[in-house]
């Protein structure tokens, strides 16, 4: 075996693989939906010379459901997530823009901090008021629990016992 010469492969080999499809999308051919989590038999091939802190990067090729026009995708290591290359445009998605909202809050909120001092005593009053409600609001659903926590579940069994009896002795009469 030692001496058998191994096989020269393609660096751009593809593969044939077993995908969902990672996010909703809408064929520009057919106008065909395509629902994130739809299981299709893709080709999947490393993306030569492109490289995110030394994590390759795949391309998939699957094929509409409806017309077999080639849709391709690849993933993004940087933003843990994947982007459209051709064949279809990627359908709105509300969490990501949420997430996008927030940094954007995020950051004109650093901003105004930095050029105004009192902003930085106002956001704390309110962060620790806020975080004072919070805590607030914990202290009294753990007391609620405490209250429900406290049923005698052999007190019921017997009580439901005696009714039964109660009810049979009824029916004697």
């Amino acid at each position: 075996p030692a001496k058998i010469p191994k096989l020269k492969l393609p660096k751009d080999r593809q593969y044939v693989v077993r995908l969902m499809a990672p996010f909703n999308m809408r064929c520009k051919t057919c106008g065909e939906y395509i629902y994130k989590g739809k299981k299709f038999n893709a080709r999947k091939e490393t993306v030569q010379n492109e490289v995110y802190l030394g994590l390759p990067i795949f391309r998939f090729y699957i094929k509409c459901t409806r017309c077999l026009a080639e849709i391709t995708f690849k993933t993004d290591p940087e933003n843990t997530d994947y982007t459209m290359e051709h064949g279809a445009t990627r359908n709105f998605q509300a969490e990501k823009l949420l997430e996008e909202e927030e940094k954007r809050m995020q950051k004109e909120r650093e901003e105004e901090e930095l050029n105004n001092p009192m902003k930085v005593l106002e956001n704390r009053t309110k962060d620790s008021k806020l975080e004072m409600e919070v805590l607030e609001n914990l202290q009294e659903l753990k007391e609620l629990n405490q209250r429900q926590a406290n049923v005698d579940f052999e007190a019921m069994l017997k009580q439901y016992k005696e009714y039964e009896e109660e009810q049979k002795r009824k029916e004697q009469e």
